[in-house]
Parts: structure tokens; sequence; C-alpha cells
């Protein structure tokens, strides 16, 4: 398990670059002539990065939230449908949720006033909808397919790190199913997800900006990074560490399910097996004894009890995936859709054994 600082809100603006040119201003009877550029070295090669990049920079827009006691920063987010709705990291867009202010630039200047459409703190996924949409160019990215991205396969990444909106970075996806649990430093509980792994230059700020593909799909929302500052908190561009080559998304296998929960009904849903187990890390993922903290061990009639589990077994295994700890076996969990049947394999008295569980659901972040 990564224990990870989500690539969150730039309290404060960032300022743009400060050039100096210096020219021998007598010099008015030069004879140079350049010559005429080349239309065809002057083009860009269908996929390319700079194709990539250029298709895709119209949909990707830069969010401000601000809280209404006027606390902010800023993050990324895209195009998600026609309808006006943009896709983002809960994180970006958190301190404005309960009656602060959302803006939403695109990358031709153009600004529009929005709103929370539904939040999964769990997922840390968001829907926002620009209030009046007209006159926007509401071309929504295409959705790849995360479930087929392959070790080594080129990433292309788009955001806002530390406000310098329409950063494009690239790299790959350097591992897949990585637990990870992010924070953002704020206090808030954590995330949970089994994310893909890039090495594309992920910074604050990123956040909700989609990882492309080398065909310019999406294949995930930047969310979090590994940082070599572990002091926690992330107070604001000052102090914030930068990438260091571990960034991590959401899949937007897994983003696409909870976004249609959430503009359908504003509410997310979440995969349970109904079992309270240690979140420490370290040989698997240990349903806790009866009367360990508030909530049952095995809620009685639920889908870990229905399977057989009992307090003190520890889940090693779910699917064909090795569980090491509890928010692995979380993040793993919340891959799969409510009703879906799992093998789980776990270990009771010495001996490991395998069961069927059918996921039940929770909704709702509380």
């Amino acid at each position: 398990m990564a224990a990870v600082l989500a690539a969150a809100l730039v309290a404060g603006a960032a300022g743009g670059g400060i050039g100096y040119w210096a020219a021998d201003r007598g010099d008015t009877a030069s004879t140079t002539v350049s010559a005429a550029g080349d239309p065809k070295t002057a083009s860009r090669t269908p996929g390319s990065v700079a194709d990539i990049a250029g298709k895709a920079l119209p949909s990707v827009v830069t969010i401000e939230a601000q809280s209404t006691g006027g606390e902010g920063g800023t993050g990324t987010g895209f195009v998600y449908d026609t309808q006006g709705h943009i896709l983002t990291n809960n994180h970006v867009v958190a301190s404005a949720a309960d009656g602060g202010k959302l803006s939403v630039t695109f990358s031709d200047g153009k600004q529009y006033d929005a709103e929370v459409i539904g939040r999964a703190q769990g997922y840390d996924v968001a829907v926002i909808k620009l209030k009046n949409p007209s006159g926007a160019k509401l071309n929504p990215l295409p959705l790849g397919d995360s479930d087929k991205t392959a070790v080594g396969d080129a990433t292309v990444a788009i955001g806002a790190p530390f406000g310098l909106s329409g950063t494009v970075t690239t790299g790959i996806v350097s591992a897949k199913k990585r637990p990870v649990a992010s924070s953002d430093g704020g206090g808030s509980n954590p995330s949970y997800m089994s994310a893909l792994q890039t090495d594309a230059s992920i910074n604050p700020g990123n956040s909700g900006g989609p990882l492309l593909n080398a065909q310019g799909a999406v294949i995930g929302i930047n969310s979090a990074i590994q940082s070599a500052n572990n002091g926690g908190g992330l107070p604001g561009a000052q102090g914030q560490s930068g990438s260091i080559g571990l960034g991590f998304a959401i899949p937007i296998n897994q983003a696409k399910n909870v976004a249609e929960q959430l503009i359908k009904t504003g509410k997310p849903v979440y995969p349970v097996i109904e079992a309270t187990v240690n979140m420490s890390a370290g040989g698997g993922a240990r349903i806790v004894p009866n009367g360990s903290g508030g909530a049952p061990s095995v809620t009685p009639g639920g889908p870990a009890d229905k399977a057989g589990l009992k307090p003190g077994d520890v889940i090693v295994k779910l699917g064909d995936t090795k569980i090491d700890s509890g928010p692995t076996l979380i993040s793993e969990i919340w891959t799969h859709r409510p009703g879906t049947k799992v093998t789980v394999t776990y270990v009771r008295d010495g001996k490991q054994k395998t069961t069927e569980i059918t996921l039940g659901a929770r909704t709702g972040d509380k």
C-alpha cells in the first residue's frame, strides 16, 4: 500500500515566467534573410504528442474552487459530455461544495461559473456542471479502456501544475493496479484506488486532469503523487514537493461508473463486504476480533457473514489480486460493482481456504 499525498489544490496564484531579451537596437542595416519554412516539417505527425495535445487541450479546463471563507485553490478537469458536465477529483472541488464558488476556464480563456453535481470522497471523483454552458465548446474527450492498458504504454498528462494551466507532460504506464490510499492533507478521510501508476510529471494542480494514451483517449484521472517530502499536508504552493516520477491515476473504467452514478443520483455507491478489517499493512487484511472499535467485525446477514467469514480470518486474495493490507482490500473491492460475485482466499487457523462473496452496496460517504 502506497501512502501518498494528493496532487491537490494550489493555494494562491502562480505567476507566469519572466523573460529578458537584449538586442543591438542600432543594427538596422542587417541584410540577413530567413529562408521560408518547409510546410511539411512544420506539420505535426498524426498521433504525435503535439497532435494529441492539440486535440485534447480545448477540452481540458482549469478549475478554481473557493470556500465561503475565501480559501481555495486550483485544479484541473475535462469535458465529460455535451451537457456541460466536467469530470474531476473530489479534493479539487471539496472546498467549494458547501456554498462556495466554482469557476471553470477553458484553454481559449473563456470562464464559466459551475456547480457541484455530485462527489465521492472515497473514490476521489466529482462531477461539476457549467451553470450556463451557452457558448462553451463542449467536445468530450474520448474515453479509453483502462483495463486494456499495459505497463510501458505511452501516456500524456494535461493539467495546471502550480496554476500553470495547459501544461502537457509525457511518460509511460509504469505499473497497474497499484493500491493507493491518498489524502489531501486536510484531515479528511483517505481515498482508495487501485491506480494506474505513471512517470509523467504530475504536480499539485494536475489533480483531476486526464491521463491520455497514445491514441488520445482518457485512461485515467490524475489524482495523487508520491512526494519525496513526507511531511504530511499540502499547505499551498510554497513548501510543496514536486514530481519524483511517481504519479497515480484513477482508472477511467472505474471513474466512468462513479460519474454516471453521480450524474444520475448525486450520490456515490460503494461495493462492500460488511466486515471490519485491520488497516495496518502486512500479511493480508485481518478481520478484527469482536468488540474492536465501534463497527461489528462481521455484520450479521451481510455478504461476509453469508460467505462464512469470521473474526480473525485473514483475507489474502480477492480474485487473482494479492491482498497485503486492509487498504489494499478496500481499493480492490471498489474496482467492482455491487452485486458482483468475487472469490476470496483467506487463512483461518493456519489453513488457506476460499469462498465466494456477493458484494453488497453502501450509498453515500457517511
